[in-house]
């Protein structure tokens, strides 16, 4: 059973009275599990219809779902190939407060280990979701998880707010700060986040909030959103800082949030020099109310202040002969160009396809921009994972199809060789007609291509 630190306790009484008790019970149950849907690959109809899963609806994300964790879907191949994203069912209530247009240009401040920035890119179709996150170390997760959902929009930086701030300016129609918080939403999940709570932990989290969201103001465009939240219950990490926030900031007004099924925000739980009804506008989800672990957002529309012209990433495209070998390899292994409104870009031995119109990224720390096709090798293309699940099953001309649960796809996975006759060349692993990776035949042998820091052991 979950140890609950006491004085965690003591103010969840303080603040719920008897249906404190309710919240304390739901803490000591397991974690609940969501899966979100990749509508760039497939419908939720058609998810159910190949996995005949026992799923329920999430109320407020049309993409996402209640799976119970004894099928460990993490594990499946339709993981692998970029499906769905496990995701804390609360935590999807954060992209669809933001609901970016298409067209947009979106900018998620700390996207680690992605599940928000996929499912920001989800609904945002075409624009440009920049995802930025300062800890160097969860960058690899999060470049793994924007692989596998087949983005070709989004642009990995690694810099601090204000930097951002300083270098582009009000430029975004949408932004989302999902603030670093005391975790108080996590304690199911891990139970470091129990071990390190404590209330001054709450309050200097707090304080970091309050100059995060200051920075995160400056890079919202007149008329654009800005949303803030986190994954604790606490309100001097929520309805305080947005109320100092709004009380510092007349330039902005909190909006509803629009979301189906969730609580409001506790206008009571603010000091009466800060107070507003407004806060109801923001919204909780608990455990005991709501399905998950719990998250608060709040809506923030900045509804004056001057526009900067926005600047514009130029970009060299690749040389003549570069462009040429991408040609080629189209034209020996793919049914048709997969980016022919991009930009082909060549970055050392490595060749990306970029959006046309990218915020200007000189003097930011850039991890990856667009999507990365392949790496020029000895005067040829060898094509990348990302470039893989980036396909639809269609895209290849060669394509080696192995059922979720035939013996060679795990060992595909696994990296092994694999025997299957046909024609020589690139081919895409597929499972259910989706790509979850390259091989390359010669003599009826397929070389596992399929990147070693993502095998599973069988």
């Amino acid at each position: 059973m979950a140890v609950i630190p006491q004085r965690f306790s003591e103010r969840m009484r303080n603040l719920l009275g008897s249906e404190s008790e309710r919240l304390l019970s739901a803490l000591a149950e397991p974690p609940v599990m969501g899966l979100r849907v990749n509508t760039f690959k497939l419908t939720p109809a058609a998810l159910q219809q190949l996995t005949s899963w026992p799923i329920s609806p999430v109320p407020w994300c049309s993409t996402g779902f209640v799976i119970p964790d004894e099928l460990r879907p993490g594990k499946h191949p339709f993981h692998a190939a970029g499906l769905y994203y496990l995701q804390d069912p609360s935590a999807m209530a954060v992209a669809e407060t933001l609901a970016p247009k298409a067209g947009n240009w979106v900018l998620d401040l700390a996207a680690a280990p992605g599940g928000k920035s996929t499912h920001l890119l989800s609904l945002l179709g075409k624009g440009v979701l920049i995802a930025n996150e300062v800890a160097r170390g969860r960058l690899k997760a999060l470049g793994e998880n924007l692989e596998r959902w087949g983005s070709t929009h989004a642009v990995i930086t690694n810099n601090e707010v204000a930097r951002l701030a300083q270098g582009w300016g009000a430029v975004f129609d949408g932004v989302l700060l999902d603030a670093p918080c005391s975790g108080e939403g996590m304690f199911r999940k891990a139970p470091e986040a129990r071990d390190h709570w404590s209330e001054a932990a709450v309050l200097g989290c707090a304080a970091r909030q309050e100059a995060l969201l200051a920075e995160a103001a400056d890079l919202v465009r007149p008329g654009g959103v800005l949303v803030y939240s986190t994954c604790t219950f606490a309100p001097e990490e929520n309805e305080q800082v947005i109320a100092k926030f709004l009380a510092a900031h007349p330039e902005f007004e909190l909006l509803p949030t629009g979301l189906s099924g969730v609580s409001p925000g506790e206008p009571l739980w603010v000091p009466t020099s800060w107070r507003s009804a407004k806060l109801g506008k923001a919204a909780r989800l608990w455990p005991h109310r709501q399905i998950g672990e719990g998250h608060f957002v709040a809506k923030l529309r900045r509804i004056a202040g001057d526009a900067p012209a926005r600047a514009y990433q130029p970009f060299i495209p690749a040389p003549g002969a570069t462009r040429a070998l991408w040609r080629e390899f189209v034209s020996a292994a793919l049914t048709s160009d997969p980016v022919p409104d991009l930009v082909l870009v060549a970055q050392g031995e490595q060749l990306y396809a970029v959006p046309e119109q990218l915020p200007r990224l000189s003097g930011l720390s850039l991890l990856r921009a667009g999507l990365w096709l392949g790496t020029l090798k000895k005067g040829r293309l060898e094509p990348s994972h990302a470039l893989a699940l980036a396909l639809t099953g269609s895209g290849a001309q060669r394509t080696l199809e192995l059922a979720p649960e035939n013996p060679q796809l795990a060992h595909y996975l696994a990296g092994d060789v694999l025997e299957a006759a046909g024609e020589d060349g690139w081919l895409i692993i597929t499972v259910a007609g989706f790509p979850i990776g390259w091989g390359k035949r010669s003599q009826g042998i397929v070389k596992n291509r399929y990147p070693k820091g993502l095998r599973i052991t069988h």
